[in-house]
């Protein structure tokens, strides 16, 4: 129990479930655009399974913490495929695991995102014509897909950051846990607001992008996409409240 008497612990702990909740963010944002197409009497049931799974998966990948780690190995080098002599260039263009997740989950994220913008650019006729009908299942299953992208890439920042699993997996629970209150908000608010879930659907793309950069060791600086998502955040929450002291104006 010496632990708990010990202030780098406690430190770790309020900074890991910070950074897990930033992580995260961008996960809740998914879940809620995704959860969005099913029946109502659907949509919270499929937003708490997301975040559960998310919040397994993180815990399972941390009780694995060496085979985490074995994913930075390279598994091979397109580099050497095609006759490159060039070792700086070789050692950029190995790719490891891991680099794969995150390239095959920027790529689906991308095309996700993509069909999304499309969706709602179309309208629901299009929709209708096409008719594509979105079940439980295939929802969660595709919520389970980007969790484990998001989940990597936020396993490996917390192993960086704090050498007790137990530390990890406690910041894990009780950043998933305030994600699972505050979801339904999030969720009403994006689905409320068509501008709002456009720009979060932006913000997917711009992260979709990040992680194909990062799987190829070319990776965007995260303060940059932060601060491009705050300052859009900040200029449409002007536009929303233009927007309702218009639409007040109006009514008198």
């Amino acid at each position: 129990m010496a632990w708990l008497t010990n202030p780098e612990i406690w430190i770790s702990l309020v900074t890991l479930t910070v950074l897990e909740i930033v992580l995260g963010i961008d996960n809740i944002v998914f879940i809620s655009i995704l959860t969005g197409k099913l029946p109502a009497h659907q949509q919270d049931k499929a937003r708490k399974t997301g975040l559960a799974l998310a919040m397994i998966t993180r815990i399972m990948l941390l009780l694995s913490i060496s085979w985490v780690m074995q994913l930075k190995d390279g598994l091979f080098n397109p580099g050497v495929w095609i006759g490159l002599d060039n070792k700086e260039m070789l050692e950029k263009l190995e790719i490891s695991g891991r680099d794969l997740i995150l390239i095959v989950g920027g790529l689906f994220l991308i095309y996700k995102s993509t069909a999304e913008i499309h969706e709602k650019l179309e309208g629901d006729e299009h929709q209708n014509a096409k008719g594509k009908a979105h079940t439980f299942g295939a929802i969660i299953f595709q919520i389970l897909l980007l969790d484990v992208v998001f989940s990597l890439d936020s396993v490996i920042t917390a192993v960086g950051m704090a050498s007790h699993v137990g530390v990890m997996i406690a910041a894990v629970i009780i950043a998933v846990g305030i994600m699972f209150f505050a979801s339904g908000s999030v969720s009403n608010f994006v689905h409320k607001h068509p501008t709002v879930k456009m720009l979060a659907l932006s913000f997917l793309l711009l992260i979709g992008v990040s992680l194909i950069a990062e799987g190829f060791e070319n990776g965007i600086p995260k303060g940059y996409i932060y601060f491009a998502m705050a300052f859009s955040i900040l200029v449409e929450m002007l536009n929303l409240r233009v927007r309702k002291k218009e639409s007040a104006g109006k009514s008198h």
